[in-house]
């Protein structure tokens, strides 16, 4: 049965905005964008849900997310100013205080977040991916699930790089109509050069989406460039085997092979002129990640020059233990704000605005992925991932144009309604598809034991 949507505004994002706009979804898929007069013209016994005052827009991507993080929101805030600390501090707390229970639980409750907010896809980077593949097909939200390898030493490169092809064909198992998986070498930190080079195969002669954490750091800088500073401390101590390539980060994924895999790289703060071309000239893409960037002391990625370049840019909010929220609208205003106030220009002088930060958030992100055939837009043929927020709030009103009221003025507060694939998964203020009460009650237990640990 075909159900309407129509609202005040529809935003499609690759075409003008419609007033008085409608959105005909049939089972998993859009049938029609427009005037809701046309639509219910062209399908008089359809279902029509009048949303009012609000705008009808494509569903969010959070192209860079790690869910089973979510029960760490503000577990690691005196770790902040030291990003090796911090870092150290997350990856001892996952092994040795969380269950693979508490693990689903919190990549579960991070994927209800999500639905509030209006995410209706997801790039998540995971230790545990076959949990977070679980806990996204259960909450119904779309995404690529990258499963995560590590080993920065040489020596174990063959032992480690046969671990992550034996747990990347055993997930290949669990991959849905709507959950994917992928490959995540984790960071040139913590992967040594021969192990990138193995995984890039993998990742071409599979097929598999790659995502890796890139050039976000000074300590990662130190390494890659001089082999010094806290990496580089820690693998001395530890008696690892890892040579620095000398050159950057996004140069040494070059050499390695890895932008040959065309990956989608979180991050990129400390990257070049030259750097940007490389990943525009590999079809490489960028999760950017502008909170956690800021809140982590990283600095700011420079958003413009990639957008000049061509280069594929999503939005990611990151862990929450690092953002602490996973609101794409709260993002999109970040990234515009942060860019304005050092002077970022498009071509032509031209300050970025509610335009990019709409496409960053939809499309942009959906091309990062790789997944613009799918979702991404609202248009005919497309699967029919919406979100629905309201615009007659006091801190909306009054309202001349959607787009900047949606990005300046709101935030996942305001969503009404998240479908994706054509199923409500959220609506009327709750989730429809899993228990709020009852994942409340274990996420906050996860959270006793963490704290207690």
């Amino acid at each position: 049965m075909t159900k309407i949507y129509s609202a005040r505004w529809v935003l499609p994002v690759i075409s003008e905005p419609v007033e008085g706009g409608a959105v005909a979804v049939e089972g998993a898929r859009v049938e029609g964008v427009g005037a809701r007069a046309e639509l219910t013209e062209r399908f008089p016994s359809a279902e029509v849900l009048d949303l009012g005052e609000a705008a009808i827009l494509p569903g969010f991507v959070n192209c860079h997310t790690h869910l089973e993080l979510t029960a760490m929101r503000g577990f690691l805030e005196a770790e902040e100013g030291n990003f090796f600390a911090w870092l150290r501090k997350v990856t001892v707390a996952r092994r040795e205080r969380m269950t693979p229970e508490d693990l689903y639980v919190s990549a579960a409750w991070g994927a209800v977040e999500a639905a509030r907010a209006g995410v209706t896809c997801v790039g998540d980077a995971s230790d545990a991916g076959a949990t977070t593949m679980r806990a996204l097909n259960e909450v119904g939200l779309r995404g690529v699930v990258f499963q995560e390898a590590f080993g920065p030493d040489e020596r174990e490169a063959r032992q480690q790089f046969e671990k992550a092809r034996e747990k990347t064909a055993m997930l290949r198992g669990g991959e849905t109509r709507l959950v994917a998986l992928g490959l995540s070498p984790h960071s040139p930190y913590t992967v040594s050069p021969p192990l990138l080079e193995m995984l890039a195969r993998l990742a071409r002669d599979e097929r598999l989406p790659l995502m890796m954490h890139a050039a976000e750091s000074e300590a990662e800088q130190l390494l890659m460039l001089y082999g010094s500073g806290p990496f580089a401390e820690s693998f001395a101590a530890r008696g690892f085997a890892f040579r620095s390539p000398g050159v950057s980060t996004v140069r040494h994924l070059s050499q390695t092979g890895i932008l040959s895999a065309r990956p989608l790289l979180a991050h990129c703060v400390r990257v070049d002129d030259e750097d940007i071309r490389l990943i525009k000239e590999h079809g490489a893409s960028v999760a950017h990640c502008p909170k956690s960037n800021a809140k982590l002391g990283h600095g700011r990625a420079p958003l413009s020059a990639l957008l000049r370049a061509g280069v594929a840019v999503g939005l990611g909010s990151d862990s929450v233990a690092s953002n602490n929220t996973c609101d794409l609208m709260e993002e999109a205003r970040f990234a515009v704000l942060a860019s304005r106030a050092v002077g970022d220009t498009l071509e032509g002088g031209r300050m970025l605005g509610p335009a990019e930060a709409l496409h960053m958030m939809t499309r942009g992100g959906a091309h990062a992925l790789r997944l613009e055939h799918q979702t991404g837009a609202l248009a005919e043929g497309l699967e029919a991932d919406l979100v629905a927020a309201r615009l007659d709030a006091a801190h909306q009103l009054p309202i001349y144009d959607p787009a900047a009221a949606l990005v300046f003025a709101s935030s996942g507060c305001d969503v009404l309604l998240t479908v994706v694939a054509g199923r409500e998964v959220f609506r009327d203020g709750r989730v429809t598809t899993v228990d709020e009460g009852e994942l409340r009650a274990r996420v906050r237990d996860a959270a006793r034991r963490l704290a207690g640990g």
